[in-house]
């Protein structure tokens, strides 16, 4: 079985990959995982840090060949709004909430929650139901993973 040792960002690399591994967004965070390549193929991945991959990112083999990884569809609601600055108010309000969420010039997009639907359809949001690869705004997490709460100035003797 080959490991998997480091990775190049999405676009980096030219050169086709030898296989994809498809995954939603809630288990691209890893550092050690087996990973089942489409063909039916197992590779180790073993990295020294957690990383979260994006839909296009590749992992290097110990031989050279690279695996790309795809975002896989997910049930998600897509939220548009009156305007911009109606959207910018209806990701203000899934932010407070922590919710994961993929945000766009013309729509944000969330995994479905039904009271999360009618909280915003109760703000003037359009949502409707679809299904495609699902990647949130790298925010929550910072380079070592987890959450970072040394940047936002939260500290007792402030």
């Amino acid at each position: 079985m080959q490991h998997i040792h480091s990775y190049r960002p999405a676009g980096e690399i030219s050169d086709p990959p030898v296989d994809v591994v498809t995954l939603p967004h809630d288990l691209r965070h890893l550092r050690r995982k087996l990973l089942h390549l489409s063909n039916g193929d197992m590779v180790m991945l073993d990295l020294k840090e957690a990383v979260l991959f994006h839909h296009g990112d590749r992992l290097v083999l110990e031989n050279g060949d690279t695996v790309e990884v795809q975002a896989a569809p997910e049930k998600l609601f897509e939220v548009k709004a009156r305007d911009p600055l109606h959207l910018i108010e209806l990701a203000w309000h899934l932010g407070n909430r922590h919710l994961s969420a993929q945000i766009e010039e013309g729509r944000i997009l969330i995994l479905r929650d039904h009271v999360i639907r009618s909280m915003l359809q109760g703000l003037g949001a359009t949502v409707t139901d679809i299904d495609e690869p699902f990647q949130p705004a790298r925010g929550a997490y910072h380079a070592h993973g987890g959450h970072d709460h040394g940047s936002h100035g939260h500290h007792a003797h402030d």
